[in-house]
């Protein structure tokens, strides 16, 4: 007993007590912290490769740290859905500046896009790439079908035309045909406003509301051709304009022919 006391008056004891202490505590604080799942593991190892796409591929007009220069807007906000539209539709990353940037072949694959997405997440939050229950028109009735073609028609058949052939837009700009589009792109662009477009939250329409008018999409375009000239599917506008040019213009010309046929007989 006698030894702890002149122990505790050794020079070394409080170093060796601190060093005990720290020991102590950090044991302790491993056994209850959090340990990382691997699901986490797989979101950091993802963001890290999205990083190292997106410093060669989109830095260069998008900032290092996706605040936008004068060559691109900020990324800060976007969200993943934005990032999977844009580049899965091979709008991005753009070859040059246009007044809007066309669909082109992919050039990444679907992994390397969410890559990129999860990195641009990070950023801040946005809207999430939605999972394939949100936008399938899988199991649709006939009723919810016919549902969506009235809701296309009252929110997108302005700019997209009656059954999604596209249409055009004031400077040069123009609402792309619907035709061939992935639901799932066809989701992320009613959710996140790519160009001209505005933006439908899910206060304006729901999921299942996106699903309907996805489901009339691609009823519309499964239809069978059995010929004639579609006129792009613009509806009754270009047709009656046709209808104009072609026949009143046509009965025109022979009424004229006609009366200087009578005029000459005379």
């Amino acid at each position: 007993m006698k030894f702890l006391p002149n122990w505790r008056r050794h020079a070394a004891a409080r170093p060796l007590l601190l060093v005990l202490a720290l020991l102590v505590v950090g044991l302790a604080y491993s056994f209850v912290s959090p340990q990382e799942t691997s699901a986490e593991t797989d979101m950091t190892q993802q963001i890290e490769e999205g990083k190292a796409l997106f410093d060669v591929s989109c830095s260069s007009c998008h900032g290092l740290n996706g605040e936008g220069t004068t060559q691109g807007p900020s990324l800060i906000g976007v969200g993943a859905a934005s990032v999977d539209f844009q580049m899965g539709t091979g709008r991005m990353p753009a070859a040059r500046l246009e007044p809007q940037i066309p669909k082109r072949e992919v050039i990444y694959s679907q992994e390397q896009i969410e890559a990129v997405a999860a990195y641009v997440a990070s950023f801040g939050p946005g809207v999430e790439i939605p999972q394939k229950s949100q936008y399938s028109p899988e199991g649709l009735t006939e009723e919810e079908i016919a549902q969506g073609g009235e809701k296309f028609r009252a929110n997108c058949s302005a700019c997209h035309g009656i059954i999604g052939g596209g249409g055009a837009m004031p400077e040069g700009k123009y609402a792309p045909s619907l035709v061939d589009t992935a639901d799932v792109h066809v989701w992320e662009a009613m959710r996140t406003a790519p160009g001209q477009m505005p933006v439908f939250s899910k206060d304006v329409l729901s999921d299942q509301d996106v699903r309907e008018i996805i489901g009339f999409i691609n009823e519309a375009n499964d239809q069978p051709n059995y010929g004639g000239l579609g006129m792009g599917g613009e509806g009754p506008v270009s047709e009656g304009f046709w209808m104009f040019i072609l026949a009143i213009g046509g009965l025109s010309i022979v009424g004229g022919w006609i009366a200087k046929k009578g005029a000459r007989a005379r």
